[in-house]
């Protein structure tokens, strides 16, 4: 007896939708497009990072504290008379934060950015809003491992994550390999 050929594929193992959270079709002009993917992007890096406890988000929590600016410079050469006529007072979060949803505070373990002025126990300021662009310090996760880095993209094509100090190599992006960047570190916040 002969089977009946189906004139369609019929059901394939792990084809279709997924059984679970009903979807809904959504319409995005296409050039806001990109935002939303970022977006969208972004909020699963956030979900990805509630598994690092060392992460901290003061930023979401912020409580203004206002410090008086001064006007006047101090010199880094030659000693100027002091003047002491405050300017304005300065909310350091207004002025290290640009995207507070979008922020968190990182400290960093070694010294593989020295280079850049970044030292081990230092405090980052990273900026999950805005996109990583060639030669920017980025935090990144790969093969399941955070790092700061600065991102190298040759042709858009090759991608690598480079130190600043020569007792470190290159990390070359593959595509085997598991990689994320998390945000773009904006300041550096160390003792003296």
């Amino acid at each position: 007896m002969m089977k009946k050929i189906e004139a369609h594929g019929g059901k394939r193992a792990g084809a279709g939708r997924k059984r679970g959270e009903p979807t809904k079709v959504i319409r995005v002009p296409e050039s806001r497009l990109h935002e939303v993917q970022r977006y969208l992007k972004q909020a699963k890096v956030a979900q990805d990072l509630a598994q690092y406890p060392e992460i901290q988000f003061p930023a979401n929590d912020a409580v203004a504290l206002a410090l008086p600016l001064f006007a006047s410079r101090v010199a880094a050469g030659f000693a100027s008379p002091a003047d002491d006529y405050i300017e304005t007072p300065l909310d350091l979060n207004e002025y290290l934060i640009q995207h507070p949803a979008a922020t968190f505070f990182l400290r960093v373990a070694g010294d593989s950015m020295l280079g850049a002025g970044i030292h081990d126990g230092d405090m980052l300021v990273v900026d999950r809003a805005l996109e990583a662009q060639d030669g920017k310090i980025v935090i990144a996760a790969v093969n399941g491992e955070l790092t700061v880095k600065r991102l190298s993209m040759s042709n858009g094509k090759r991608v690598n994550l480079l130190p600043e100090n020569s007792d470190y190599p290159a990390i070359p992006i593959t595509p085997e390999t598991d990689f994320v960047i998390w945000g773009v570190v904006t300041n550096v916040i160390h003792p003296v």
